[in-house]
């Protein structure tokens, strides 16, 4: 049977079959909470979307290198994030550190901005294989790559996002897949 987990689902259920957790029940900065659910190396799949840049860079590397511990040889993390270079200031300002407005806000506790760099360096230093799905490089040029939405659906992707639409992106995420190596 396969072991795939949504962290920081926020209720959504775009990936139907997978288990949906949120913070106060499997936090990724606490082993403790990985441990009463899951045996080591018994996840097959970790989706988060719009969870990362919730946690500082450091805090980013810790929670990959707790998520590296349960998830089998082979397994991955799908990650989206806001993208750093996606070139236009009405979403950079959304998705900026401390978000635009209210402390309510669910950007408003957003820690960092990511880019393709920071993102593939900080899952890298944490032994993981990284793959580019969907980013902006430093001229604000956005790339895909075909990726299987069966292995983790992100909504706020190019492919599904209500807001991109008649060829014009209106909001982008930087995606990748940091697969663990087989051991």
């Amino acid at each position: 049977m396969l072991i795939r987990v949504v962290v920081g689902s926020g209720g959504s259920k775009n990936n139907p079959e997978w288990l949906h957790t949120e913070e106060h029940v499997l936090s990724l900065l606490e082993i403790e909470d990985w441990d009463k659910i899951f045996a080591i190396e018994s996840v097959d799949a970790i989706l988060a979307e719009h969870v990362w840049e919730h946690l500082t860079y450091e805090e980013g590397i810790q929670a990959a290198k707790i998520c590296f511990k349960y998830l089998r040889s082979g397994g991955y993390i799908r990650c989206a994030v806001p993208d750093g270079l996606f070139p236009d200031d009405a979403y950079q300002n959304i998705v900026k550190i401390g978000g635009p407005g209210p402390k309510d806000h669910p950007a408003a506790s957003h820690k960092i901005v990511h880019t393709f760099h920071t993102i593939c360096t900080m899952f890298e230093e944490a032994g993981y294989f990284v793959q580019l799905l969907e980013y902006c490089d430093e001229k604000g040029k956005f790339h895909y790559n075909d990726w299987d939405e069966t292995k983790g659906f992100i909504y706020r992707s190019k492919r599904f996002d209500h807001r991109n639409k008649d060829g014009r992106l209106g909001f982008v995420s930087l995606i990748i897949d940091a697969k663990k190596p087989n051991l």
